[in-house]
């Protein structure tokens, strides 16, 4: 893998604004601020369908929590 290269090869650019794979897992309810640069490149060389996965188990996790753990704060967990 080169330098700039995502796991799915395309090239980073550098932009730091969120892409569409970050605006989708924020509206989705997770806390992308939370990811580090590195993370948030990653979640960008998600393919349409790993995104697609991770919201659908957010949601399924989230309706199976109850309320209040729904809303809790979990250090370091992005997912939940």
């Amino acid at each position: 893998m080169t330098d700039n290269a995502t796991a799915h090869g395309s090239a980073s650019t550098g932009d730091s604004r969120p892409g569409p794979s970050l605006e989708a897992l924020a509206a989705a309810g997770f806390d992308v601020d939370a990811l580090s640069d590195e993370q948030q490149e990653v979640v960008r060389a998600l393919t349409p369908e790993e995104l697609a996965l991770l919201v659908d188990i957010r949601g399924r996790l989230d309706a199976a929590a109850p309320e209040v753990q729904a809303h809790a704060d979990v250090a370091g967990g992005a997912l939940f």
